[in-house]
């Protein structure tokens, strides 16, 4: 948003299997995003290279052509040192970063001092890796010959196509904002925007993510990205909702609430479709805030571990059971159709709460038109939304039929939007956003000597509270696994399969121990899906990214603990009185 005026994905799925170069970070694309993660593996049968940075082997790291596999937390040095090369050696596109976008010179002064050998020094990736990636992304070279574009672009002869993929391995983070503007620094760099196959593409973690924030459910922002801080933007939807006024304050994050419950400043909470329980950092600190609750409503599908520790649970209709929308990560806005009925009381969501805000409105003695609360349909809803959402505004349901459109659609006539910033940034000029490079807030040490990371896994989605109910999934993987590397293994004589405990400051998680080169040496892996072995009772919410207010979910500090420990050595001296007992 700060580097383009748009914080979404700027090219479509679609794209990625022409692309000549896939940079690929906080993202294990296989697993997490299967469709795409299938057009990365067309793209580089194709002959793109990948380049894949992340702590951890994961599956499409056998489709790369290079794997800089960093230390936890230290991708940013990386990134930064990828910049400082590609300046270094004039592999920029000049005529692009003049026309196009503004602050250049500062950037460049910052990066003079992220040298590869400095990165390499933090980050354990060799210097030659550090710029063979960068010159690949720079200049969108194939593996396999010419780019299918060979646009000509001028900085460095023809330039081929680049893409960037990311999504939470470096967002939820401490610095996760900054790590996002680096990736728009190096797509504006290389002029690698707002062409097909190019762009910085975040890959959102669940269906509707991207509809979600849209349509204003974030804390700082009306619906369309339109910020509630702004006067003129705050009237002109208080006078579309036909209200006296609007709130200008920006809101709490869902950490930022949970932190203002603990101090008693928040005394109810109203749950939709999501599992604090599971999802949210050190959960033994959620627990006891959520427990401490006046009141804890949860509205979900099914009975979550959240759900568990409410005063009221209200039952919402999946999404085979309603229609409606979603938007999901190429900004692409499909209609939905229900397959089956709901079953017994529930409905869905936007009944339950138009209900409820009809009953306040009643118990406050507020008049309203007929229809305010009461909508006749979902359809009316989204004429609704059309009209207060810029970006929304030429969509109606007629329209979306089919494919879908592409956001944003301003009218009636608009065919949609499949490639942003194509001309211009939707800011006007493209925004270099000089970084300074962080460490994670909560480093190794001689107590906690390990770091943890955490991610998914193919057969399982979210906190498992869908795919753990299915039989086949939780068949195929009924449990957690710790991944160890084997040196780290053998230091607690820990044996492939057996039971460890992972513990940092806030818990202490048993699990089975998976041995395994995918991680390096210093480094575990566990999946956040299993209630058995709660990845988020290990991380910190004490650090949270300035900006977005996110936590540092993908790095904390941790050890290892052998529950069995000694238990062969008592066994043996066990064996050898009883044999003495015997001789005698």
């Amino acid at each position: 948003m700060q580097a383009f005026g748009s914080g979404a994905m700027t090219n479509s799925i679609r794209e990625i299997r022409d692309a000549d170069c896939i940079f690929i970070t906080g993202s294990n694309t296989a697993e997490s995003h299967p469709v795409i993660g299938y057009e990365v593996v067309r793209a580089a049968r194709r002959g793109a290279n990948v380049i894949i940075v992340d702590p951890r082997r994961i599956p499409l790291v056998d489709h790369a052509t290079l794997f800089l596999q960093i230390k936890p937390g230290s991708d940013i040095y990386v990134f930064l040192a990828i910049m400082h090369t590609i300046i270094r050696e004039g592999w920029e596109d000049r005529a692009f970063i003049d026309r196009r976008t503004e602050g250049y010179d500062a950037l460049a002064a910052v990066l003079e001092e992220y040298t590869p050998e400095r990165a390499s020094l933090m980050s354990g990736v060799p210097v030659e890796q550090i710029e063979a990636a960068a010159r690949i992304y720079a200049l969108g070279e194939r593996a396999g010959g010419a780019s299918i574009y060979a646009d000509g672009a001028s900085g460095a002869g023809e330039r081929g196509h680049s893409t960037i993929l990311y999504a939470m391995g470096i967002t939820q983070r401490s610095n996760g904002t900054d790590m996002v503007m680096t990736l728009a620094n190096l797509a504006m760099l290389c002029g690698q925007i707002g062409k097909p196959s190019t762009g910085v593409n975040p890959l959102r973690g669940q269906s509707n993510v991207q509809g979600a924030c849209d349509v204003g459910c974030l804390v700082d922002v009306l619906p369309g990205y339109q910020r509630v801080t702004d006067a003129e933007k705050r009237e002109a939807m208080a006078r579309a909702w036909e209200v006296e006024r609007l709130p200008g304050e920006v809101g709490l994050t869902i950490v930022e609430a949970m932190h203002a419950a603990a101090e008693g400043r928040v005394r109810a909470m109203y749950v939709m479709g999501e599992n604090p329980m599971m999802s949210d950092p050190d959960t033994s600190h959620v627990e006891r805030t959520l427990r401490g609750l006046d009141l804890l409503v949860v509205q979900d599908i099914f009975p979550s571990e959240t759900a568990q520790l409410a005063h009221v649970i209200l039952p919402a209709a999946a999404s085979l059971e309603k229609d409606g929308t979603v938007t999901n990560t190429e900004r692409r806005v499909q209609m939905i159709q229900p397959v089956i009925a709901a079953p017994g009381e529930s409905r869905p969501d936007w009944q339950i709460t138009g209900e409820l805000a009809a009953r306040f409105d009643a118990r406050m003695g507020i008049a309203r038109q007929p229809g305010y609360w009461d909508f006749a349909s979902s359809l009316a809803i989204f004429d609704e939304l059309a009209r207060v959402t810029p970006i929304y505004r030429g969509m109606s349901y007629g329209r979306l039929a089919g494919a879908g459109l592409q956001w944003p659609c301003p009218d009636a006539s608009h065919p949609g939007t499949p490639i942003l910033h194509g001309e211009t940034f939707s800011r006007g000029r493209g925004k270099f956003n000089p970084v300074i490079a962080r460490d994670p807030a909560e480093l190794p040490d001689d107590d906690y000597p390990l770091m943890l990371t955490t991610g998914r896994v193919l057969y399982h989605y979210h906190s498992g509270t869908m795919t753990r109910r299915s039989e086949p999934l939780d068949w195929r993987e009924p449990g957690g696994a710790v991944e160890i590397h084997p040196d780290d293994a053998a230091a607690i004589d820990l044996r492939d399969g057996a039971p460890v405990v992972v513990a940092s400051r806030r818990g202490r998680v048993r699990a089975r121990a998976q041995i395994s080169e995918r991680v390096p040496p210093g480094t575990v892996f566990l999946a956040f899906h299993w209630r058995e072995a709660p990845a988020n009772m290990l991380t910190h919410d004490f650090a949270l990214d300035p900006v977005a207010k996110i936590p540092e979910y993908k790095v904390c500090a941790v050890r290892l603990e052998n529950p069995q420990a000694g238990l062969v050595d008592r066994l043996r001296r066990s064996e050898g009185a009883a044999f003495r007992t015997s001789s005698r």
